[in-house]
Parts: C-alpha cells; structure tokens; sequence
C-alpha cells in the first residue's frame, strides 16, 4: 500500500461540534460535545459538510468514520436552527408566501449537509451508541454503513414536536427499512432499539459497549481502506444510482462506467499482492479540480 495523505489537513479543524483525525487512510469525524448530547447547533451545521468535502475533494482519506461521545450520539437539531430561514407566520410582516420560499432554501441547505456524506467518493460508516434522536437519523440515514450499541434507539423525534421531518430521514429510511416500519416511526415518534434495528436491517451489527462498536468499525473501516479506491469508489457510485433507478439503468450504466474506469493493472495487483502475502499498493484517488 503506498504511503498514506498527510494527517495535516483543513479538515482536523479545530472545530466547535467536531474532533477530527485521519490516520491509516481513515478519517475519523467525532462528535464531541457531550455535555449538550451533541445536539446540532448552528456551527455543527455550518461545520460538517466543510470537513466532509475537504475530505472528499482532497481524497483525504479512503474511509470516513463518524462517531460520538457521552451518553448519547446526538439529541438532533438544537431549535434555535428553525429560525434560521424565517417562520411560516412571516417576519417583521413580510409576506408569509415570500417568507416560505426562503424557508425553502433553508430546508435544502440543511438537506444538503447530510446529502455530502451519501454523495462522497468513499464509504462514510457511523458508529451510534444512546440515543439517535431527530436530526440524528436524518444524518446517519445518508451514510453507507450503520452500526450500533446495545443500548442505542432511533427516534423520529419530530412527530413528538407537531412538524414533519424534512431533513431526509423519509426518503431515505424507506430504501432502508420495510414501509410500515417507517411509517410506524413516523407517526408515532416511538423508539427504535438498536435490537429490532438490527432485525429490520437499519443497522449492521449491535455491541454491548461503545468501545467494542468502535474497535469494530475501526477495524471495518481499515479492511476498505485496504481496498482499490478505485473500486470501492465504483462499488459505492454503482450501489447508489441502483437505488435510485431501475435495473435496466443500472446495468446499463456498470457497463458505461466499466468500459472508462475498468482498471486491469489494479487486478493485476491485487492478484499479486495475495499471491506474495503482502497488502496491495493501490493509486489514491485523485483531489477533484474544482478543490483548493
């Protein structure tokens, strides 16, 4: 494997909301204000797309982890954030209709916060322990692998509030979990435990500490990290665009994307490094061009 990116990059901050490191070709995000259950203020918003593409855009890393600290993962968006596209009422009498319309953007700008991290070349794994409440399942709907502690539940807590979650937590559970279970969640704000989680597939593997889930999906993180970035990257373009069309778009576009990106000398190494009983040296993917 050839060497790893510099540890040193825009993304480690410092941050308010994050901790962040890379080390080993993994980028570990870490939510760190527990003495607020890592609710989601304004700066988290602001923060976490900023270090997600710079990871991104960079090639950073060539797996991202996010975890948290205390008791719980997070306790979802702090209210303040609501006002910050304006209220359905109208502010300072302006026309509710205008005042709709901005609220609009708001909402997207806040969709697309968590959209960076399913749009990301490399897998994004999250590690939950406690409560994933609100927000918090909007966020870790949008990553690729989900893991859990035993005492960890899901909530869609905004049913509990009188709104509707708009952050992307339907659209997304939907492709995750079975329909009724959505809709159970979503109109009853009940929670979710991490063992019926596990069972209706929303999460991978469920462990009975926050260190043995971590050690876990460190672990997890460093096997794909291992792996041609290349066609983990592939694998993940392939695996989200099937969602999101037919079967007959997706085979058609594995073969589009095969005849451009189809790497034999990566095979070659790949079949060599496992003959030779050493860990394969693949290229990293390239920083994007539009990145500083």
């Amino acid at each position: 494997m050839s060497a790893a990116p510099s540890p040193t990059s825009a993304a480690e901050g410092p941050w308010t909301c994050f901790d962040v490191t890379i080390e080993e070709y993994v980028a570990h995000i870490r939510l760190n204000r527990p003495e607020a259950y890592n609710s989601m203020i304004r700066d988290f918003w602001n923060e976490l797309p900023v270090i997600v593409r710079d990871i991104n855009d960079n090639a950073r890393a060539r797996c991202i982890v996010i975890s948290s600290t205390g008791k719980h993962f997070s306790a979802g968006m702090d209210l303040a954030v609501f006002g910050g596209g304006g209220s359905s009422a109208g502010e300072g009498g302006a026309d509710r209709f205008i005042t709709a319309e901005g609220q609009r953007h708001h909402v997207r700008w806040l969709q697309d916060c968590f959209s960076c991290l399913d749009q990301a070349r490399m897998p994004v794994l999250v590690a939950i322990q406690g409560g994933c409440i609100g927000g918090a399942v909007d966020m870790t709907s949008a990553c690729d692998i989900r893991y859990a502690t035993e005492d960890a539940f899901f909530c869609v807590q905004e049913i509990n509030i009188g709104m509707t979650a708009d952050v992307g937590t339907f659209p997304r559970l939907c492709k995750l979990i079975p329909e009724g279970w959505v809709r159970e969640l979503a109109y009853t704000g009940r929670r979710l435990p991490a063992g019926k989680a596990k069972e209706i597939g929303l999460v991978n593997e469920v462990f009975p500490t926050q260190e043995a889930l971590l050690d876990h999906v460190m672990a997890t993180a460093r096997e794909i990290a291992e792996k041609s970035p290349l066609a983990v990257t592939g694998s993940k373009v392939m695996i989200n665009y099937a969602r999101d069309h037919t079967i007959a778009d997706g085979l058609d576009y594995i073969a589009v994307w095969q005849t451009g990106m189809f790497a034999g000398s990566h095979m070659g190494e790949a079949f060599k490094a496992k003959a030779e009983k050493r860990p394969a040296d693949f290229p990293d993917l390239k920083p994007l061009r539009n990145a500083m």
